[in-house]
């Protein structure tokens, strides 16, 4: 052998070292859709912050959620599989046991990561217990004084060593106490003159054949749903003040990135911003989540690469980023994934441009009202939903010419064979992703 070569090969540690390896940042709001950013050219809210990330990273237009509602949505993410795979399908239910010492935290922090936790956790507690799930608890459930626990952190780490950090914001949720006519607990909402309040969406309207199931669902709470009689001027007034919440969150969310800026972390840091989960925003007459409308699965996704790769480009490869975040950490952290996990890495598309999966799927579950069932394919153009009953409850929207989801081309002829193409994804997804029900699931897709 050479001897430099022989000598440089010496040189090298054995494993990689800190440097060598991302700091990760993960940031994320809850009930915040993929529209409720001016970098997505929406020009009824500034989020000068999101369009910083935008800016220096790659944001994902076609990044959907597992489950459109807070605790199964982050099951996803921190465990790696669907919400009805490790039994979280509503809120406030437990994890399993022998998933515990087995969550995302905890691979990274085994690979010499430090792990830290700010807000909300809602796995199922609202706070995250300190030093479980591979994490610190740095700063419990809330907004106030988040973003600066989180700076104090940043200035605070051992800089030998790789972290892995996570920001978890509640609003714009408190549009729901908002709805509800209740304070905003989190961020206060200034009432404007009518006039400055922004427009209603051009699919405000319910589309002819729309699920019959999701009104029969809207009326059985009137405290998730107290937006059944509202009227035009009161869609406008709940609009702004979602968007005004979500101004809130974005300056929270500069806090943190001025100390990554004061610091210089862009240079070796992986930075992803998302959110749980969207909300209806007057859509189809909606507001809330768990429905499977487009505003409420369809999230923001930023992913800021070292030294800036990539800066300012738009990626349309199909993420979930539920079951897609574990396999995408353990990427850039060097761990391996979990045998039996679904989700599928996205470093590539954000590094290298690759165009991704074939589809994803989300799934939903009505729990808190009358138990309505449902799933949603998203195919490169076409988005396929199913509902486990009521009249229309099979819709086919092409993505391309629809997002507003005002069509359904289910009930056309001519779009039979993609229909069924669509279904027999996901029957071939609900067999290969097994988990409780699954042979009950099955018999729902049509024959």
């Amino acid at each position: 052998m050479n001897k430099s070569l022989l000598l440089g090969a010496i040189a090298l540690p054995a494993i990689a070292s800190a440097q060598d390896r991302p700091n990760i940042i993960y940031i994320m709001t809850d009930q915040q859709g993929a529209a409720a950013m001016s970098c997505a050219g929406n020009p009824d809210l500034h989020t000068p912050n999101m369009d910083l990330l935008a800016s220096r990273g790659v944001r994902f237009t076609n990044a959907y959620c597992a489950m459109p509602l807070s605790g199964p949505s982050r099951a996803a993410m921190f465990t790696g599989y669907m919400p009805s795979q490790c039994g979280m399908i509503e809120n406030e239910m437990p994890l399993v046991d022998s998933l515990r010492a087995n969550t995302l935290g905890s691979l990274i922090a085994a690979e010499g990561y430090d792990c830290a936790y700010a807000g909300k956790w809602h796995v199922n507690t609202l706070s995250i217990p300190d030093g479980e799930f591979g994490f610190r608890n740095i700063k419990d459930n809330g907004d106030i004084g988040l973003a600066e626990s989180c700076v104090e952190y940043l200035c605070g780490r051992n800089r030998k060593e790789p972290f892995f950090l996570v920001a978890s914001f509640i609003n714009p949720h408190n549009i729901c106490e908002y709805a509800r006519g209740q304070k905003t607990p989190h961020a206060p909402v200034i009432e404007p003159a009518l006039e400055e309040c922004p427009n209603l969406p051009e699919n405000h309207a319910v589309s002819p054949y729309d699920a019959s199931v999701l009104r029969f669902e809207q009326n059985q709470n009137y405290k998730l749903y107290p937006t059944t009689s509202y009227g035009p001027d009161d869609w406008r007034r709940y609009r702004n003040a979602y968007y005004r919440l979500t101004e809130a969150v974005d300056a929270e969310i500069g806090k943190i990135l001025a100390e990554v800026d004061r610091q210089g972390l862009w240079k070796n840091t992986v930075i992803i911003f998302t959110s749980d989960h969207g909300d209806g925003n007057g859509a189809h007459r909606w507001n809330q989540k768990t429905v499977l409308y487009e505003e409420v699965v369809g999230v923001p996704m930023i992913v800021c690469l070292p030294g800036g790769k990539n800066a300012g480009t738009v990626s349309e490869a199909l993420v979930n980023n539920g079951i897609d975040l574990m396999p995408s950490i353990c990427d850039w952290a060097g761990a391996d994934i979990p045998h039996g996990r679904p989700g599928v890495s996205y470093r590539a598309a954000a590094e290298k441009g690759a165009e991704g999966q074939p589809y994803i799927v989300t799934e939903t579950n009505f729990n808190q009202t009358a138990g309505t069932l449902g799933w949603h394919v998203r195919t490169p153009r076409y988005k396929y939903v199913l509902y486990d009953k009521g009249q229309y409850r099979e819709q086919l929207f092409d993505m391309t010419q629809d997002r507003g989801e005002m069509r359904n081309l289910a009930v056309e002829t001519k779009y039979r064979d993609i229909l069924l193409e669509h279904r027999d994804i996901l029957k071939n997804w609900l067999k290969a992703t097994p988990g409780p029900d699954r042979t009950r699931h099955l018999r729902f897709i049509p024959e």
